[in-house]
């Protein structure tokens, strides 16, 4: 995976990233995501976000679960197995509503957990890069992609003007890889240690 530029500012506080980052959008520059240590209501308008469909995901897995159930009973009543239980018919749909319900519920369930991890890219085995070791804590962190049009000093002076506390550079794989965080991650102005220290 193709490694990328950043500059990273960080902020003490939320009400200087709200307005820090609208300004940054203003200005053009391509925000690769914002962390905070706990979620900040609007900063996903603030960052032209579009809305999640997720919801949508959940509809299509609770439909699927619906037809799963009324085509395996039905299948099982009138087909497979049919058996004549006290003159009852082979297809009694209100008794087949408890088990719709649940296998509905089940498929949604499960279905939207699996997709928020893969759109979140989340798993046991996953590494991202981290921006800075307190994004999570109590520092809010904004990672700036560096493009052709812009450069890493232009962004930088432009986070301090905004009230940024910490700007540095790195740079870092964008998406995820397998692997283990006990190896270091080093910032992109930082020089290698030599083998012999």
């Amino acid at each position: 995976m193709a490694a990328k530029n950043f500059v990273v500012g960080v902020f003490d506080d939320e009400a200087v990233l709200f307005p820090a980052v609208k300004k940054v959008r203003a200005a053009g520059y391509k925000i690769h995501d914002v962390y905070t240590p706990f979620p900040v209501h609007g900063l996903d308008h603030a960052m032209g976000l579009r809305e999640t469909s997720l919801h949508t995901a959940g509809f299509i897995y609770g439909i699927t679960g619906t037809t799963t159930a009324l085509s395996f009973m039905s299948w099982v009543f009138t087909s497979d197995w049919p058996m004549n239980i006290g003159g009852k018919p082979h297809f009694p749909l209100p008794a087949f509503i408890p088990i719709t319900f649940e296998l509905t519920v089940l498929f949604s369930a499960v279905g939207m957990v699996l997709t928020f991890c893969y759109l979140c890219q989340i798993a046991p085995f996953v590494k991202k890069h981290i921006f800075h070791p307190r994004q999570t804590d109590d520092k809010f962190v904004m990672a700036i992609e560096v493009t052709a049009k812009s450069s890493a000093e232009d962004v930088k002076n432009f986070l301090a003007s905004v009230g940024a506390q910490e700007i540095n550079e790195q740079r870092a794989e964008t998406g995820w890889w397998l692997g283990r965080f006990d190896r270091e991650d080093r910032l992109f102005s930082e020089q290698p240690a030599p083998l012999n220290a």
